[in-house]
């Protein structure tokens, strides 16, 4: 059972994944040369998937569609700078997530975001599944609606760079060797950060945690 809200659920590129990487690169070879055709094509595969990431650092859909598009603006301008050894779906990835963390440490007001599968442990836990068998919707929903308010009071306590790299791991399902890549670190970092927040969340929430 599902107990939290993947606001980017079925955000995905449009035809990314029936593109070869070869195509990419193709794309971003024109891109490169001035072809405006070719990163219209290129923001289309990718637009959607850097929404859904970005949204789920920020919660706000407008401060996410502004970032989105500054991303793009800032990867076109500096099209010059890509040298192609990293996969260009990495470096606007790297654009992106930097400016939203940018945008979160100016901002002092934050929203906090969710996200699916946190922790198999909490959607398994022994209330959630007496809930589940009860034909008590009422309360379930009383408490499914409890839990995902103290989810997001646990994450607001996370550092911008672990629920940074919770989201791109948990939501957008990037490998340690990718958000490595975008975050600039090494893949023990990823892990470890990984590993610690899931030990605060699960503190945190201790009381939903058997």
């Amino acid at each position: 059972m599902s107990v939290f809200t993947d606001q980017s659920e079925n955000v995905v590129g449009i035809g990314a994944s029936k593109l070869s990487s070869e195509s990419v690169d193709h794309l971003v070879s024109r891109a490169i040369n001035g072809e405006f055709e070719a990163f219209d094509q290129i923001m289309l595969l990718y637009r959607e998937r850097l929404y859904g990431v970005i949204y789920n650092m920020t919660f706000n859909h407008e401060d996410a569609a502004d970032i989105t598009q500054e991303a793009f603006v800032k990867a076109f301008r500096s099209l010059s700078k890509f040298k192609q050894k990293s996969s260009f779906f990495t470096w606007i990835y790297r654009i992106g997530v930097n400016l939203t963390l940018t945008y979160l440490r100016k901002k002092k007001a934050r929203r906090f975001f969710s996200f699916d599968q946190i922790n198999d442990e909490i959607s398994n836990s022994k209330d959630l599944k007496d809930f589940s068998s009860s034909e008590n919707t009422s309360v379930k929903t009383t408490l499914l609606n409890e839990l995902h308010e103290r989810l997001n009071e646990a994450l607001s306590k996370l550092s911008d760079k672990h629920r940074t790299i919770v989201v791109l791991f948990e939501i957008d399902g990037l490998s340690h060797k990718q958000i490595a890549s975008i975050m600039k670190c090494t893949e023990g970092t990823v892990r470890s950060r990984l590993h610690y927040a899931k030990q605060q969340l699960q503190s945190l929430l201790s009381d939903y945690v058997r």
